[in-house]
């Protein structure tokens, strides 16, 4: 049986795109959670979410593994990229995009 920390490891590595956050992509929890999944709908690429409302476990092991303290929490190309505020920033000033296309081999002009 793989430990929390063990899943975590996995939903990064096997998503080029993982969004950890209150809800699911169709029906976010929070509105922090919502903002965070319509910036990534906007850029059109393809990502994945976990409930940490569906886990208590998990919800309080992501904290631990990213040493931050919010949810969501947003990982691209396996590496901690921040929770909302942060995703939003980098969303309005043209760095999100191409880092996140790039991960997916998407062209950031696509």
């Amino acid at each position: 049986m793989a430990t929390i920390t063990e899943k975590i490891e996995a939903a990064v590595r096997e998503n080029k795109i993982m969004i950890f956050m209150k809800g699911n992509r169709s029906f976010p929890q929070c509105g922090f959670s919502a903002a965070t999944v319509q910036i990534f709908e906007e850029l059109g690429v393809p990502f994945a979410t976990a409930d940490v409302l569906a886990d208590p476990e998990l919800r309080d092991a992501i904290k631990r593994y990213s040493n931050w303290p919010t949810i969501p929490q947003v990982y691209i190309d396996g590496k901690f990229v921040g929770g909302c505020d942060i995703v939003r920033e980098m969303y309005e000033s043209g760095e999100l995009e191409p880092l996140a296309k790039a991960a997916v081999g998407q062209s950031a002009q696509s």
